[in-house]
């Protein structure tokens, strides 16, 4: 059998649940290769997207991966512990899960309603195979075999992105010892996606620089939705020589965000300007264009 892959999101960041597919179906026997529309002669045609506002294919739907794209579309088992393809991107580190699900309930986030409590998934030897990872848990900290499999990966001495970032209000002194054990492949990664959360960043800052866990300019998510709220926010981490990262914010729809939204995002998230201009000078110098 000829099986073709389609990326619906297309943003260059492997699609974990195809990977898995391209394993699963090569172990079968079939060929497996990525979809092409002017190609007639596939006998399947799987299709995979993690964000909601990505839209739908004529094709048949096999998996979610990660993200929102598709709720209720799971892989088996057999298929969600397989190693996956590392052919099928050109990666140079290994991806995957240590946890799935998340407790918290963030009103923005609906990994809770897709996947459920948190709860242990694999350990990280099950589809480690280089010397560097990304790990795509959404709150490997609130769970006790997350925080065994980061002393695992400190053992094992690899580079270690959490992509998704990691729960300020769950990192104490001993935590923030631990993680300072870790090499990280990318600065450490945490969220600041409300006023609330800016003294809970500031204690988990200090609790890391303390442990000397580096880089210590740390990469921090802004979700971005009420612009002067956010701009507050960002100032807040400029001034704690974080380095902020604004997130416009979609709604589970994927509405539009706003022209102003764009904006902030574009100046925060563009070093340059950034370092050199105010968010108002920023406008103007763009002439309201994004």
């Amino acid at each position: 059998m000829h099986v073709g892959l389609h990326d619906a999101d297309r943003t260059g960041f492997p699609n974990l649940a195809l990977m898995k597919l391209s394993a699963a179906y090569k172990a079968q026997g079939h060929d497996v290769s990525w979809w092409e529309p002017s190609d007639p002669n596939f006998d399947k045609i799987v299709s995979s997207k993690v964000f909601s506002y990505t839209p739908e294919t004529e094709f048949p739907i096999v998996s979610v991966c990660g993200g929102v794209g598709r709720s209720g579309n799971k892989l088996p088992d057999s298929i969600e512990h397989a190693c996956p393809d590392y052919d099928l991107y050109p990666t140079t580190y290994s991806l995957g899960f240590l946890t799935r699900g998340c407790n918290r309930k963030c009103g923005h986030c609906v990994v809770p309603e897709n996947e459920g409590e948190i709860r242990a998934h694999a350990d990280v030897e099950e589809f480690l195979r280089h010397r560097e990872i990304v790990l795509m848990d959404n709150n490997v900290l609130a769970h006790p075999h997350g925080i065994e499999q980061i002393e695992k990966l400190a053992r094992l001495k690899v580079k270690v992105d959490f992509n998704q970032g990691l729960d300020a209000r769950l990192i104490d002194d001993e935590i923030a010892r631990r993680l300072a054990a870790l090499k990280w492949l990318t600065p450490l990664r945490l969220a600041c996606d409300s006023a609330a959360m800016m003294s809970v960043v500031q204690k988990a800052v200090t609790l890391l620089r303390w442990h000397n866990c580096t880089p210590t300019v740390y990469f921090v998510y802004v979700l971005v939705k009420d612009v002067p709220e956010a701009i507050e926010r960002i100032k807040f981490l400029k001034g704690l020589r974080l380095d902020p990262f604004a997130q416009p914010y979609r709604d589970r729809k994927g509405t539009e965000p706003s022209l102003e939204q764009k904006q902030l995002a574009r100046w925060c998230n563009t070093r340059q300007a950034f370092k050199s201009m105010t968010f108002e000078q920023y406008k103007t110098f763009r002439d309201g264009r994004v």
